[in-house]
């Protein structure tokens, strides 16, 4: 057995260097999305993000289905959301509307933020559920920042 390891690492030992140097490595400009050195530090595109008020923007289709909708007004004086300080809620936390969406009235949360996913799966509550006081960390605000690569998605596949 020790014999059968020790072959092993020798041909290792002299294999991988030529595999190295057998001209089959990757170019640095075609590793990344784009296509400039990894080694350059590249300047992303400036953007900015909605600076319309809440109720009048129009609300972008989603990038997928169940992904959480983007918010489509400014959130500058709502920051940081956290658990002890959410703007968010004011609006949104609309227990008897939910389901339902009405226009020129803000979104409600769904029940699933009404819902423990953990512990509960099957119960919706009256409370929103602690892990889903931070907004931002699923829904991000709408900008018109280009995309990286085309996205061909299509869900009706």
């Amino acid at each position: 057995m020790k014999n059968t390891i020790s072959v092993f690492i020798v041909t290792l030992f002299f294999t991988l260097p030529g595999m190295a140097l057998s001209g089959n490595a990757v170019n640095d400009k075609d590793m990344g999305l784009s296509k400039t050195s990894v080694f350059d530090t590249p300047t992303p595109e400036p953007f900015k993000y909605s600076d319309k008020f809440p109720g009048t923007s129009q609300v972008l289709p989603r990038a997928y289905p169940d992904a959480p909708p983007q918010i489509p007004h400014n959130i500058d004086s709502f920051k940081p959301v956290t658990a002890k300080s959410n703007m968010c809620i004011g609006c949104h936390n609309n227990p008897s509307m939910r389901g339902k969406t009405v226009k020129g009235m803000a979104t409600p949360m769904p029940e699933s933020h009404y819902t423990d996913r953990r512990h509960a799966p099957d119960k919706v509550t009256d409370q929103l559920i602690g892990a889903r006081y931070v907004c931002t960390q699923c829904h991000v605000p709408q900008s018109d920042a280009k995309e990286l690569v085309d996205n061909t998605f299509d869900d009706k596949k």
